[in-house]
């Protein structure tokens, strides 16, 4: 269960076409791949060239007999290939050059040089016994070389660059062909395999970078430059081999995928039946080499035809540089594996149902995939949330993937409907850009109406009310109210679809009716004012604070005379409506005032005394009766002295409420002394009275007045406490007197040191002055001549001869303009004489 929710890295397909044709009736030895096309090498000696799809596009008779191995120069023109009968050719695809050499033993491995495509780079190996150069020389003839013998067959060859790899009976060996010299030996690690039953793979991961397979052990070599001081008499270069580690089955072939390595491995397994060991599929794996270990990326079991028969010499393994191909080859099958695309990440997703996240994958790379569509893909998440019985989880994803497809969106809805989900879908519907049409949201609304009126009453509040036909809607709730009429969800319903149409009368009835909070909004958005000239009572018996505020705020659409008689039978709501209109404003309401007076008595009597006192406009004698007849006496008290009758009140106070406090603060309001007579003459005979008077009266009556008219043997309580707090009090005004005497003197020497102060200062007297009695200027114009100036310390100027004679009685001259406008005498302070 858990491998088969780890995605494979790579994907596999039969190369098909011509190759299928040669292979049932010949059977596969060896292939190589170029960039271009691809080389099959068959037991019947034939060689065919092939397009990347398996189609031939040529076909070569070799030999009678086995094909051992191709090679190709990195230009593809050149081809090499060996048999297993001893015969090698060389020669041009598409050249007229060619080599021909026949040996007395099979050759089971030819390389050409990479460039061979170049004059001097004309060499190629081949090996059996021996491993042989041949370089084109002097008038074109080849000259062989033997770089290698004596330690076995040649089984495997790479050539690249500049370094030659291969693998005999005992080893891996790597030739620098610069220098000629044989550069490093790497042993074969288990010598109990036959090495031609599992042969070694070869394969160069970059110029210096060899990737060795044997039997179970993989190696990874590099090739490196030695340092100077190290020379002495060895190659120039070295191999260090960087990574070392075993692999569970026998390796067939190797090639490199970035830094990971794909190795072919050949199985056998243990046969339940008849339990001997048998061949089991290939596998094709992906592993992340470490320095002594690898860790498993991914690892497929091929089914190639015909593995039962096979053998681990039967498998190679050949990949094609920069396009990330691997070739699986074996004597009846040829299997292409390659990397997997976002497509076929896709595709895994969808096939384990990993909607919501091939949904992501395809939205992350919908410029880069070609064979998915992200509609589609939605599409099959959303039919798949509803076979899972996910339906609200399928309309919320509707929004994200139907987007504004209009068509889509009512397939969907239609689809809801057969399965009795139209409720799931219908808080997903489009209500703006786009907007299904009106039969749609006609159809959700039913399905609501049929069986949950508060969901229908929530989609009528959300959806606005242009998207459906609002008359057909308000029909069949009609007709739904006609089996429940009582039903406060259908009627405030109702309501609002009213409200959509612009007919606000019937809602507003059915607000009313309802008592909806919403009446008194309804009435300010529409301006519904003068629709409920006549339903005043019922908005007051609703809410009447919010009904009052509104009428007050509106009495330009409402006038209160209107409102006054529409509440003429219901004065507990008049009272209401007109308290609240005389706190606003004193004046709006004084017609009303008289009426006020009894409705206050009635229903608001600690508001009634506040009235009194605020309103101007009241009727006085008409308020007292009304007092009198319901025997209230605060008021009658207020409302007697407001007329001027202090006595009564004050009888009333002293009769009726027998509150001496009461009384004195009464008597301290009018600030009379005849009350203060009175209140004497009536306190003098009632001990409590007294004490009370004794207490407050210190500070506005004399205490002697009261305190001698007190009968001797008389019991007074708290009689010398109070007599104590009339002497503090006497000693209180005392002190404060002496006080304030204190301030006043200092004050008076103060202001009348700055007084003299600034009577001493000097006048600037100039050309600009003139005589306020004469009116000419003060100095005369001729300077030689005498003058005489008063200037008076109000700044006032005159020429001597100008003023009045001054009384023989009193010497003392005063400013005459300043005593005309009485601002106090101006003496004289300056007299200029010249």
């Amino acid at each position: 269960e858990d491998e088969s929710e780890e995605e494979p890295k790579l994907k596999y397909e039969r190369l098909s076409n011509g190759v299928t044709e040669i292979l049932q009736k010949d059977a596969a030895s060896c292939m190589t791949v170029h960039e271009k096309f691809l080389a099959l090498g068959t037991h019947y000696g034939k060689v065919y060239l092939l397009d990347v799809q398996g189609n031939i596009t040529q076909k070569f008779d070799v030999s009678p007999v086995k094909i051992n191995q191709i090679s190709l120069d990195e230009s593809g023109e050149h081809m090499g290939v060996c048999s297993e009968d001893g015969k090698v050719q060389v020669f041009g695809l598409y050249s007229a050059e060619e080599f021909h050499e026949t040996f007395d033993c099979p050759i089971k491995i030819v390389a050409v040089h990479p460039h061979f495509v170049r004059s001097h780079f004309k060499q190629f190996v081949t090996g059996g016994k021996k491993l042989l150069l041949y370089e084109r020389g002097w008038m074109n003839r080849w000259k062989p070389s033997v770089l290698h013998e004596g330690e076995g067959n040649i089984r495997n060859v790479k050539w690249r660059g500049h370094l030659i790899a291969w693998a005999n009976n005992m080893g891996v060996k790597i030739l620098d062909m610069i220098s000629k010299q044989r550069i490093t030996n790497v042993p074969r690690d288990d010598i109990s395999l036959r090495p031609d039953m599992y042969p070694c793979s070869l394969c160069w991961k970059d110029n210096l970078t060899l990737i060795i397979g044997w039997g179970n052990s993989v190696k990874i070599c590099s090739v490196k430059e030695r340092h100077a001081s190290e020379m002495r008499d060895l190659p120039n270069r070295y191999v260090e081999i960087v990574f070392q580690f075993d692999t569970e089955f026998y390796i067939s072939g190797l090639a490199p995928l970035c830094d990971q390595l794909v190795i072919l491995s050949y199985v056998k397994e243990i046969s339940e039946k008849m339990e001997v060991e048998c061949c089991a599929r290939p596998r094709l794996d992906i592993v992340q080499p470490l320095p002594e270990s690898c860790e498993e990326i991914s690892s497929d079991a091929l089914t190639v035809r015909g593995f039962q028969e096979n053998e681990c010499r039967d498998y190679h393994l050949e990949y094609s540089e920069g396009e990330s191909l691997f070739y699986i080859i074996s004597p009846r099958d040829v299997v292409v594996a390659k990397e997997r695309d976002q497509d076929d990440h896709i595709d895994w997703l969808l096939e384990k149902k990993k909607y919501e996240e091939a949904l992501m994958a395809a939205e992350i790379s919908q410029k880069t995939i070609k064979k998915h569509k992200i509609l589609d893909i939605g599409l099959a998440y959303i039919n798949h949330l509803v076979e899972k019985g996910e339906y609200d989880l399928a309309a919320r994803k509707c929004q994200k993937i139907l987007g504004k497809n209009t068509e889509l969106w009512e397939f969907e809805v239609y689809k809801f409907k057969e399965i009795g989900q139209l409720k799931a879908i219908s808080r997903y519907l489009p209500r703006r850009d786009p907007v299904l049409k009106p039969l749609i949201y006609e159809m959700v609304l039913h399905e609501f109406l049929e069986s949950d009126y508060e969901g229908f009453a929530t989609l009528i509040k959300e959806w606005p009310g242009d998207l459906y036909n609002n008359t057909i809607i308000v029909q069949a709730v009609v007709d739904h109210l006609k089996k429940d009429p009582q039903n406060r969800t259908l009627l405030r319903t109702l309501a609002e679809l009213y409200t959509y149409d612009q007919r606000y009368g019937r809602a507003l009835e059915i607000y009313l009716t309802l008592r909806h909070k919403d009446v008194f909004q309804l009435i300010h958005k529409h301006n519904l004012f003068s629709s409920i000239r006549d339903k005043i009572v019922l908005l007051m018996d609703f809410d009447s604070e919010k009904a009052v505020d509104m009428l007050l705020d509106n009495e330009d659409k409402i006038s209160i005379d209107r409102v006054v008689e529409e509440l003429e039978n219901r004065p507990e709501l008049q009272h209401v409506y007109l308290h609240k209109l005389f706190k606003r404003d004193h004046h709006k309401g004084q017609r009303y005032h008289e009426k006020q007076i009894s409705l206050y008595a009635e229903y608001d009597r600690p508001n009634l005394l506040p009235f009194l006192r605020d309103s101007t406009h009241c009727p006085l004698e008409k308020a007292l009766e009304i007092c009198q007849q319901r025997n209230f006496v605060e008021e009658t008290v207020y409302l007697l002295s407001r007329m001027g009758n202090s006595r009564s009140a004050l009888k009333m106070i002293m009769e009726e409420l027998q509150d001496v406090d009461k009384a004195i603060e009464f008597a301290k309001e009018q600030d009379d002394g005849e009350l203060w007579e009175d209140l004497i003459l009536y306190s003098i005979d009632k001990p409590p009275f007294i004490t009370g008077l004794l207490n407050n009266i210190g500070t506005h009556v004399d205490p002697i007045l009261l305190i001698h008219r007190i009968k001797e043997g008389m019991e007074i309580p708290n009689l010398r406490d109070s007599l104590v707090k009339i002497l503090q009090d006497y000693n209180l005004q005392i002190l404060l007197r002496e006080g304030c005497k204190k301030i006043l003197v200092a004050d008076s020497l103060s202001l009348l040191k700055k007084m003299q102060r600034t009577q001493m200062k000097g006048v600037l007297v100039d050309e600009e002055n003139i005589c306020e009695s004469c009116l000419s200027p003060i100095l005369p114009s001729d300077a030689s001549k005498s003058f005489n100036v008063v200037v008076f310390h109000c700044r006032h100027m005159f020429h001597k001869e100008c003023l009045p004679v001054s009384n023989t009685v009193s010497p003392v001259q005063f400013c005459n303009i300043c005593s005309a406008k009485h601002r106090g005498p101006g003496s004289a302070i300056l007299e200029m004489k010249k």
